[in-house]
């Protein structure tokens, strides 16, 4: 980045006595603080060693040590040759030169101050002073040069395979995430400010909070991004009527009340993602697509998945289908008399239920009718940002982790997602929670992002070797109960769904696994992201969908002939499934005459915390 390229700040604009807010007017009493809050940041220390001396946390992963390998590649290039090593310097250098000279004309008046500023537009420095202070504005422009630079060496890099470039790209955006001066109280003109104002009485609150996250976390570091308090399952979360009307141990099956006189023959199933909490499509009425799907006269079934546990340790992908897909599709035809189903499978409970059908092809099982996919991969060739964390040697380690426990704890595929987005998932909590000493507010969609779960340890290493590592199921190589399945025998009609904005589930990656099946999807692209882009109420008016028929060719090429409609997809999903049968029959109850509810929704299982 040359000269040109550099940030201007209006620093005429800049008042002396700004500097006021910067100069502590009690020492004494900040520095009382200072030692309570050094005292608060000894508790969570605590709270961290203390869980690793008595060995209820075991390290297994070290995350470091596979940042340095593979950053030194990236090293290893610009260093073997002096004129490699003198351009990834004065690459940096000029820009800092820039940056500088820039800094002393604003300063001495003689700065345009009508010349824009070109450096990327970043919400963590939306503070006045990011720009207005000469300090802060030159630590801003020196951090963002900085992480560019870094990102292109990475970039510019020659000689390294795709993974160990996406590895590094990823490595290099924690640590310039984590090293901005947005994160330090002394270089965030709001949190100086802010500790000046409260002689660092926010600071002490800060550290306390950070004690009770280490402790909520068992040693782990648990950042807080919403109020839990105010969230109760079942009472302002989850609420849609129904009951649990049959249980495995490894799933319940939720059976909703209806909410019209008459329903669609075919019952619905919905298979959620064991990784996360099934409430997901159910966080409230205004945002439930199992609510929606009631009202709009579907019956509706939802495996709950059970949080495991040591226990689980062995329960497998063959497992899950067993216990969990079949016993909820038996439980349905119990409950309803029907043996036609039409399914909907989200992430990688898609990924399972792809499995199953073409599974169930194989013994000519054809209760499910109809599938629909949600951000859902069956070809992980160009699978999503936790690719990342998928080579023999990762997993290797974190096989032995699981097996060491029974399961992955919860935390550890938590704080995976969140890494993904650590600009606007980890950093600005640690600094609003820590350095200003804010509880956060109440969001339900956070409340169900830290609701997270535990998975077994078998299932687990499965998935990640057959789906990400070595991509078995699209090849037609995965083998289960004995048989070797392929995705073309699955020829019942398939809606598929992606994500424009998706980094779990790209949607190039869902674009090329519905071409797998042996029917002709129908593929739709949503606006948003993983979650918005599927929950996204039609009465919101939020985002749009692309429609274009077939998946074939390119996704760009797809997209390049869709047609764009405002709004929710969802209009456009029902209208497909009452074209595959619109039959309609008296409302059910849950269980019908068959079952007996064991409790109400949505369950026991769902409540069980990591």
């Amino acid at each position: 980045m040359g000269h040109s390229e550099q940030a201007g700040s209006d620093f005429k604009g800049f008042d002396p006595k700004a500097l006021e807010a910067y100069l502590v007017k009690d020492p004494q009493a900040l520095a009382v603080n200072m030692a309570k809050a050094a005292e608060n940041l000894g508790k969570a220390a605590t709270q961290w060693l203390g869980p690793r001396e008595r060995g209820e946390v075991v390290d297994e992963l070290d995350p470091v040590t596979e940042m340095v390998k593979t950053l030194s590649k990236v090293t290893e290039y610009w260093m073997s040759e002096p004129q490699r090593t003198l351009e990834a310097q004065t690459l940096l250098m000029s820009s800092y030169m820039g940056i500088w000279m820039n800094t002393l004309q604003r300063l001495s008046g003689d700065g345009d101050a009508s010349e824009p500023d070109t450096l990327p537009k970043d919400k963590r420095f939306a503070d006045e002073d990011w720009r207005r202070n000469p300090f802060f504005a030159m630590l801003r422009q020196v951090y963002l040069v900085t992480a560019t630079w870094a990102e292109k060496l990475v970039e510019k890099a020659e000689g390294l395979d795709e993974h160990t470039r996406h590895k590094a790209l990823f490595y290099i955006r924690q640590l310039t995430s984590a090293l901005s001066p947005a994160n330090f109280a002394l270089t965030n003109p709001e949190v100086f400010r802010q500790t000046v104002a409260t002689n660092g009485a926010n600071l002490v609150e800060g550290m306390r909070i950070l004690a009770e996250d280490v402790a909520a976390g068992r040693g782990e570091l648990r950042v807080r991004q919403t109020d839990g308090r105010k969230f109760q399952l079942g009472v302002n979360v989850a609420v849609t009527p129904g009951k649990v009307v049959a249980r495995s141990p490894l799933c319940e099956v939720i059976q909703y009340s209806p909410s019209t006189e008459t329903v669609l023959k075919r019952p619905l199933l919905i298979v959620p993602p064991w990784i996360n909490k099934f409430y997901i499509l159910d966080l409230g009425p205004q945002k439930s697509f199992i609510k929606w799907c009631v009202d709009e006269g579907h019956t509706v079934f939802v495996i709950s998945w059970v949080n495991p546990d040591e226990q689980l340790a062995k329960m497998s992908w063959e497992d899950y289908i067993r216990d969990g897909i079949d016993f909820a599709l038996s439980t349905v035809e119990t409950a309803t008399g029907e043996r036609d189903v039409n399914a909907i499978g989200y992430c990688v409970g898609g990924t399972l239920l792809a499995a199953t059908l073409a599974l169930h092809a194989k013994s000519d099982d054809s209760r499910i009718r109809s599938v629909t996919f949600f951000t859902t991969q069956v070809d992980f060739t160009y699978a999503g940002e936790l690719k990342v964390f998928v080579d023999e040697e990762q997993i290797e380690a974190l096989e032995r982790q699981m097996n060491s426990t029974g399961y992955l704890a919860g935390s550890k595929m938590a704080g995976a997602f969140n890494m993904l987005r650590a600009s606007e998932l980890i950093w600005p909590y640690v600094v609003s929670n820590y350095l200003k000493g804010q509880e956060p507010t109440a969001f339900d969609l956070l409340y169900w992002n830290s609701d997270s779960t535990r998975m077994t340890a078998a299932n687990h290493a499965f998935y990640l070797r057959s789906c990400y590592l070595e991509n078995r199921l699209s090849q037609g190589q995965m083998t289960l109960f004995g048989k070797s399945i392929s995705l073309k025998d699955v020829t019942i009609p398939v809606y598929s769904l992606a994500a424009k904005e998706d980094h779990i589930a790209p949607a190039r990656s869902v674009f090329l696994g519905c071409q797998l099946f042996g029917s002709d999807a129908t593929f739709v692209l949503s606006g948003s992201g993983h979650i918005a882009g599927v929950v996204n109420p039609p009465d919101k008016n939020k985002y749009q969908y692309w429609t274009n028929g077939a998946p074939k060719g390119k996704l760009e090429d797809w997209v390049a002939g869709a047609t764009e409609t405002p709004g929710s997809w969802w209009p456009h999903w029902l209208a497909w499934i009452k074209g595959q049968d619109e039959t309609r029959v008296p409302a059910r109850q849950p269980g019908g005459e068959a079952l007996q509810p064991l409790c109400d929704a949505p369950g026991l299982y769902v409540t069980i915390r990591s």
